[in-house]
């Protein structure tokens, strides 16, 4: 689930694209629908120190469902977009696992995603 900051002045939409992009390469995705709402997490207090240079506390966010229009080859975690990579593996899921594979923290977060987006997802 590639996520990352908005840039000052850039609409929240492109920045998803955009971070999508950086971090796997992926352009081919047709728009499906959004959360209206913001969801937002805390950082543990003993993950506050480190995370992200003891900086920031937690992460407000704003998720787009997006449909992956390309092929597999399309994907690229290594050399994602020009920028570093920040994934080791990818995979494909079934919406409901995905909760179970993210830090406890992010769950309630993640949750929130599933309940929402469930309808866009092909039930296997």
């Amino acid at each position: 689930m590639p996520q990352g900051g908005i840039d000052e002045d850039e609409d929240s939409y492109k920045a998803a694209l955009r971070e999508l992009y950086e971090e796997t390469s992926i352009r081919s995705v047709q728009k499906l629908g959004e959360i209206a709402d913001w969801l937002t997490y805390d950082l543990p207090r003993e993950v506050v120190k480190t995370a992200w240079g003891g900086k920031y506390r937690g992460q407000k966010q704003k998720w787009y469902a997006l449909r992956f229009t390309g092929k597999d080859g399309e994907i690229n975690i290594d050399e994602p977009g020009g920028h570093k990579p920040e994934f080791v593996e990818w995979k494909w899921v079934a919406i409901r696992e995905l909760p179970d594979l993210v830090i406890p923290f992010k769950r309630q977060t993640y949750e929130r995603v599933v309940k929402e987006f469930q309808r866009f997802a092909r039930q296997t």
